[in-house]
């Protein structure tokens, strides 16, 4: 398949499993267990397939959070919460989540027809683990039943299929957590405060790598691409593309096509809920790391 289908149909779909990390359901189920700090509740619940690690391992998967912010979150949370029951919970807040924001698509023909052809693509990519550890996890849990839970799961596969493949091409080009948001904000795609802010770097932090990049070359004296910053940029683009394209091995051009209009739509349904911050619409795992 072509890399930049690939793209255009794992995209369309980002926001159907990304609402999770945003919608009340998911705090709601996450308190009901004893976790009532919303990063904790992300850290915990995005990690536990990869079994109760350790923030360094967390650090190292999610890649461009602040690094004391995830000590913090992550700190006691396995001494509080098993990562089976808040894998459960996740599934639960899923269901509810999906349910209300695009009830009349749950038991529709056409979430059955999205389900199958997205199981297809993410049981392929369960072929390849080599060097995705955070999809590795994932890639151990059981599907569930339901068509909507099915698609939801597949998309989870894909997208952290295609994250750590992107994490992969981040380090090859020398970019640290910090310095790939910095790097995404030089696109104009989301504004730099949302990028630093969600991902809780300092100011100080923040000026670094953006002194770091402008001592390399990538940014100039504005804060802008040069010439070699965005040919760097492209560079990671193509490989996270080509990393992720064989997940899609087992699809047809028509099959992606149909894919992308089915999920348009029940993404379009979450997205016009308005529960999610400034640019979660358009934020995606290739732009930003996590």
């Amino acid at each position: 398949m072509d890399p930049v289908l690939a793209r255009k149909t794992w995209r369309t779909l980002e926001i159907y499993h990304g609402a999770i990390y945003f919608v009340p359901e998911a705090r709601e189920e996450y308190a009901a267990l004893g976790i009532d700090d919303r990063m904790t509740g992300y850290f915990a619940s995005r990690s536990a397939p990869m079994g109760a690690v350790p923030a360094s391992v967390v650090i190292a998967t999610f890649f461009n959070f602040d690094h004391g912010l995830v000590e913090r979150s992550i700190d006691g949370v396995w001494d509080t919460v098993t990562p089976e029951a808040i894998l459960a919970a996740r599934l639960r807040a899923a269901d509810r989540m999906i349910r209300r924001l695009v009830p009349e698509a749950v038991d529709s023909a056409e979430m059955a027809e999205a389900a199958e052809i997205a199981q297809a693509a993410a049981l392929v990519a369960c072929e390849h683990p080599e060097g995705r550890p955070l999809f590795a996890g994932h890639a151990r849990l059981a599907w569930p039943d339901e068509p909507h839970l099915v698609l939801w799961h597949a998309q989870t596969l894909l997208r952290e299929f295609r994250g750590d493949g992107h994490i992969a091409a981040l380090t090859v080009e020398g970019l640290t957590g910090a310095e790939a948001l910095v790097v995404h904000g030089a696109t104009g795609d989301v504004p730099n405060f949302a990028l630093q802010s969600s991902r809780a770097w300092s100011d100080d932090d923040w000026a670094a790598a953006v002194d770091r990049l402008q001592q390399r070359g990538d940014l100039d004296a504005d804060g802008q691409f040069t010439e070699a910053g965005r040919a760097r940029r492209q560079r990671i683009e193509d490989q996270t593309d080509a990393l992720a394209a064989p997940a899609y091995a087992a699809l047809t051009d028509d099959d992606a096509e149909q894919l992308v209009q089915l999920g348009r739509r029940f993404s379009r349904m979450v997205i016009d809920a308005g529960l999610l911050p400034v640019g979660a619409a358009t934020r995606t795992v290739d732009d930003t790391g996590r």
